[in-house]
């Protein structure tokens, strides 16, 4: 029987964490609680662990996620079953924690998207930093097919990531966006080959984790914020937060290695 730890798989490469959804005959379901219980698990241990200062979410197989498992919608099963009042404690006691986790973890995340992204599995994207997209993956936000509604917070997300137009238009015509004009639209950063997307992804994260990680968990944050306080308060917060960095080691380290024109050796101090 497959464990916790099966579900969604946990490798490190140095200060690089990648995180696979391990279902891959499935097609990467991320609607079921083992799935959700070890997603917010890791990002919890990422979050304590100051030596993770990146973070790469992909899927095993062909799919990066299906978004909710579709069998177990028509059968009524698990969070998907019981009357409304039931329905909606599975919601919020269940995939709601996804999006309060992932987007909240406080390292950055890059989304290396491998194959389709569907549902709630695009909404998982949108949910993370940065993405990178195979020539395979497509996007779909594709509630709507079912005769349903983004439950997972992709009304919220997506419109944030691509404007409100388009993600009006994704999520009323329920239709694909493939990984081309996802990268026009600026969904993605960068479209790559099926074989060279881990590399594009751990380069992506190599240039970030270079950087002391300190530093890069507050800029996290103040984009964060700055999507939903006013400039002033945004101001406020980074005066505060810029203090700390200035009283940090890492600081000190960074500047001597910027004038010494070497590579900083960063603690997290």
């Amino acid at each position: 029987m497959a464990t916790s730890q099966d579900v969604v798989l946990s490798t490190r490469d140095g200060n690089v964490v990648t995180w696979t959804i391990n279902l891959p005959e499935a097609r990467n379901p991320i609607s079921g609680d083992a799935v959700v219980d070890r997603l917010v698990e890791l990002v919890e241990e990422a979050d304590r662990d100051i030596d993770t200062r990146v973070v790469i979410l992909t899927g095993a197989g062909s799919a990066f996620s299906a978004g909710g498992n579709v069998k177990d919608m028509d059968e009524r099963r698990g969070m998907f079953g019981g009357a409304p009042h039931a329905l909606r404690e599975g919601y919020r006691r269940g995939i709601q924690r996804l999006p309060r986790a992932i987007y909240h973890c406080e390292v950055p995340i890059i989304a290396a998207v491998n194959g389709p992204a569907v549902g709630a599995g695009c909404d998982l994207a949108m949910m993370c930093d940065m993405r990178i997209a195979s020539t395979t993956a497509f996007f779909a936000e594709s509630f709507v097919k079912l005769g349903i509604i983004p439950g997972d917070g992709g009304a919220w997300l997506l419109p944030r990531a691509i404007g409100a137009a388009r993600a009006a238009e994704m999520a009323f015509t329920g239709d694909r966006v493939d990984a081309a004009t996802a990268l026009d639209w600026g969904m993605v950063s960068q479209v790559v080959e099926p074989e060279q997307l881990l590399d594009a992804a751990n380069a992506l994260a190599a240039r970030v984790a270079v950087n002391p990680p300190n530093a890069l968990r507050m800029t996290k944050k103040l984009l964060r914020e700055g999507q939903r306080v006013d400039l002033d308060t945004l101001l406020e917060l980074s005066a505060s937060l810029q203090a700390l960095s200035h009283h940090s080691e890492d600081h000190r380290e960074a500047l001597s290695a910027f004038l010494e024109r070497r590579t900083g050796d960063f603690t997290g101090n």
